[in-house]
């Protein structure tokens, strides 16, 4: 608590810096000092993720992929802390293992690494070898980090709060503390349980069987509990070394289209969706193939929510304004009788890379500007319902339009997005999965 308070107020206090001196210097002047602040603001949060873990760290891996909270240059540096975290002792994750499995991990193992190859927010990730000589990573989570989950989300809403108003007063964007904290405590829930992660994974195999180059892994559920999740190893290289520099630009733009295939048959065509898109979920395999991660956390939705987000990705390609009228009101974003035009214009500027009829490049899409002019339709119509899968859903397209705009693949993106709407709407056989 003393550790997040005293980062709440030196991150809050810097910012209240910035507005102080902002009457006696040159707009570019302030523009220089506001970036400095989130840079130095972005690396205090990475410093001190990397201590608390749990609560604190999924809540910095959100805030990495928040465009609208923060400018690209501090969000660079919060991304980082994917790759930060120290890992636990090894006397500790042997005790784990033994709880849950029932025996310690020289017993159950033909081989296990002592020493982590992954560490992340809720657990490690060790190499190792079943009896039958089968190579898998044994997902560990930490001992205790569930009993302090309550109190780790208490500790952390002040700086909720104060990144919010960083949000409302620096970005010009409306963030609603309330919901960020209840999203954050929805998956956090659902990401310490592995039994219901290792079901996600079958269940994700399942749906993605007939794309050769999709890779989802194995669960091994004898090997697996509530806290322990053994799976099959999928080799490859992280997805943040895809968008770094250098990388072959024919390779990327495989990847681009290929995350934004698999992205909207999740919402269009099975309706279930993985709501945690940050580059430490997926990697790049050889071949090339597409493996998709740590699927602890997913969103299933209602049918008639899945047919109308398809039927609205129908009627916006068609420019169909009062299906697309029809479509708010059955989503929840409009009650009957409400004026659609605001919701449309903000459809078409969200959407306009898929709208071109041409190629484009994802980077010519100014998203910030884009944001404060969504938040200033919404303010100016009031447009505050926020049905629940909406959160997640913005989510996973903000996690969409980052990659995209990384890795600047230039190509006919309406003509893709037609293609992806047009192969949901196609008759198929009915293998809805089971909430």
């Amino acid at each position: 608590m003393l550790k997040v308070g005293t980062l709440t107020t030196s991150v809050g206090g810097s910012y209240l810096w910035q507005a102080l001196k902002r009457p006696f210097q040159s707009q570019a002047q302030t523009d220089r000092n506001l970036l400095d602040a989130h840079v130095r603001n972005a690396g205090r949060i990475v410093e001190r993720s990397t201590e608390l873990k749990g609560a604190f760290m999924k809540l910095v891996q959100m805030l990495s992929m928040r465009n609208d909270l923060l400018p690209p240059a501090a969000l660079e540096i919060l991304a980082t802390v994917q790759s930060s975290v120290p890992p636990m002792d090894a006397a500790a994750i042997r005790a784990q293992i033994t709880r849950e499995l029932g025996a310690p991990p020289e017993r159950l193992f033909a081989a296990f690494e002592t020493e982590a190859f992954a560490a992340a927010s809720l657990g490690q990730v060790h190499r190792a070898r079943l009896p039958s000589g089968a190579a898998v990573v044994v997902k560990i989570q930490y001992p205790g980090v569930e009993e302090t989950v309550v109190q780790d989300l208490k500790n952390i809403r002040a700086l909720i709060a104060t990144l919010v108003r960083i949000g409302r007063d620096v970005m010009g964007q409306k963030i609603d503390a309330t919901e960020v904290a209840r999203e954050l405590e929805d998956r956090l829930r659902e990401e310490l349980d592995y039994v219901n992660e290792a079901a996600n994974l079958t269940r994700f195999r399942s749906l993605f069987a007939d794309d050769p180059e999709v890779v989802i892994p194995e669960p091994v559920p004898e090997f697996s509990s509530r806290r322990v999740l053994t799976m099959h190893v999928a080799e490859g290289y992280p997805l943040g070394d895809i968008l770094a520099p250098g990388v072959d630009q024919e390779l990327k733009d495989w990847v681009a289209i290929k995350y934004f295939q698999v992205l909207w048959r999740q919402i269009f065509e099975f309706g279930i969706l993985h709501t945690d898109p940050h580059p430490g979920n997926y990697m790049v395999t050889h071949h090339p193939h597409l493996c998709m991660l740590d699927l602890g956390s997913v969103l299933v939705f209602d049918e008639s929510i899945r047919r109308a987000y398809l039927d609205l990705a129908v009627s916006l390609l068609a420019d169909d304004t009062a299906a697309m009228s029809a479509c708010f009101v059955r989503l929840g974003y409009l009650d009957p009788g409400d004026d659609p035009a605001p919701m449309i214009r903000i459809l078409r500027i969200v959407f306009e890379p898929a709208l071109v009829d041409a190629d484009y490049d994802p980077r010519q899409y100014q998203s910030v500007e884009r944001a404060m002019e969504v938040a200033q339709i919404s303010l100016e119509h009031r447009l505050f319902k926020s049905p629940g899968h909406r959160v997640f859903l913005f989510r996973a397209l903000i996690g969409l339009e980052s990659y995209v705009q990384q890795l600047g693949t230039v190509t006919n993106w309406r003509r893709v997005f037609r293609e992806c709407v047009e192969r949901a709407s196609a008759p198929r056989p009915a293998r809805r999965p089971k909430r």
